[in-house]
């Protein structure tokens, strides 16, 4: 090897180890960026020919920068629409990033819901998912994922249940029933709320009324300003029927009725109560209404129905599945995050602003839900940190810094050496 040629291996020396530097400095100034993946420089050797069976070498170069993909540690944020992945894979994104419209993937989890109702990254790009139906069934088509304008439809109210215990040694009442007196002539009372079609609610009173040993009859009353033909500060009857026990207090017998045709909505609209298990019908008497000594007294009251909603807030599972909860209580899914896998994820080329594109290297990405055909899980309220090991970082900067110092002492050598055969022609 020539001195000139001593003199340009210490140089690519020197370049290799400020490239090595550089990387070394992209990843330490990213130990804070979400999602992050850390980068490895890649030297090889340069041989500038072979002759005779003698090789002779120019130094080195960069080869590539590998990015390495280990999982980053996970930390708790409490915002239920950052998530981090799990596992193999990235999420997709649609959009556009400096200047390049097109699919995008990142780890960078920190999503929000934009004003039109799409899950966003904070760049604005549009996370891509699989939409649910009214029904909460999810599609098998992907798309933007549209989950901030969702709405509960109303239900209107068909089952009703009631728990109570009604009193054994209870006195019948001396008048007879009357709807437009109704505390005076029965022996106990409970109220409810029912919906109609429409998702308006009704206030309904049952009272009951003992008839005689182990019998009695119940009426359900409603103001009649929301049933059709009614008069606002008049009760209306809407459903009515009888209870029968043995003597041991278990329900044996029910009948009922029901005459609900609720004003300006969909009607007669059927309720149906429940009040529990009859023996005549081969329960046990007790699952429901029973008659005890003990004081009448109700200890549950459910029923079906519920009006329309707003959504309140979202949440988001390991299999991706964003649900949303709206105000009346009800939950429903509204979509499903996808998550895209590579045969070679570290071949994805980087594009700033935590992204990455595809490339012919990286393989054709395979788009799916989360937990699935290898892909990462989500953990929703928490996002992935930047996987750079500081301590590492800080060793290979030290090498690096070595490793320059020595090639410039290459350089310097072959200057003094090159500076005594110049003096040698003197």
């Amino acid at each position: 090897m020539s001195l000139l040629s001593s003199m340009n291996a210490g140089t690519s020396g020197m370049q290799s180890a400020s490239a090595e530097l550089s990387v070394v400095s992209d990843n330490i100034a990213n130990s804070n960026t979400v999602g992050f993946k850390a980068g490895r420089a890649a030297f090889e050797d340069v041989l500038s020919s072979s002759v005779g069976g003698t090789e002779t070498g120019l130094g080195s170069r960069l080869s590539g920068i590998q990015k390495m993909f280990m999982q980053g540690a996970l930390t708790s944020t409490g915002v239920s629409t950052d998530l981090a992945l799990q596992g193999n894979g990235m999420f997709v994104l649609k959009g556009s990033q400096g200047g390049q419209t097109g699919t995008f993937y990142s780890r960078a989890g920190q999503f929000t819901v934009d004003k039109d109702g799409y899950m966003v990254n904070l760049q604005g790009l549009k996370v891509q998912g699989f939409l649910a139906d009214q029904s909460g069934q999810i599609t098998s088509s992907s798309s933007d994922l549209l989950v901030g304008n969702a709405s509960a439809t109303p239900k209107a109210t068909s089952a009703i249940t009631v728990k109570a215990n009604l009193q054994a040694d209870a006195t019948t009442p001396a008048a007879a029933w009357d709807p437009t007196d109704p505390s005076s002539t029965s022996n106990f009372s409970t109220s409810l709320t029912v919906y109609d079609s429409l998702g308006t609610a009704h206030q309904v009173q049952a009272f009951f009324r003992k008839t005689g040993t182990g019998a009695w009859d119940w009426h359900a009353l409603t103001d009649g300003s929301g049933v059709a033909g009614g008069t606002a500060g008049t009760a209306s009857e809407i459903a009515s029927g009888t209870l029968s026990f043995d003597t041991s207090g278990k329900l044996t017998a029910v009948t009922q009725t029901s005459s609900f045709n609720p004003a300006g909505a969909s009607g007669p609209q059927a309720l149906s109560f429940n009040f529990g298990d009859p023996t005549g019908a081969g329960g046990t008497g007790l699952a429901g209404i029973t008659q005890f000594s003990a004081a009448s007294a109700t200890t549950f009251l459910g029923q079906d129905g519920y009006a329309s909603g707003q959504l309140a807030s979202i949440q988001v599972d390991a299999t991706g599945t964003v649900t949303g909860v709206f105000s009346n209580g009800q939950s429903r899914p509204l979509g499903q995050v996808a998550v895209a896998s590579f045969t070679a994820q570290d071949q994805l080329a980087r594009v700033g602003g935590n992204l990455f594109t595809g490339t012919l290297a990286a393989g054709t990405p395979v788009i799916g839900t989360p937990g699935q055909g290898g892909r990462a899980t989500i953990t929703s309220g928490a996002l992935e940190q930047s996987n750079v090991d500081l301590a590492d970082q800080f060793v290979r900067m030290i090498s690096a810094q070595r490793a320059f110092e020595a090639n410039s002492k290459t350089i310097t050598t072959t200057d003094q050496l090159l500076s005594e055969l110049i003096q040698s022609k003197r």
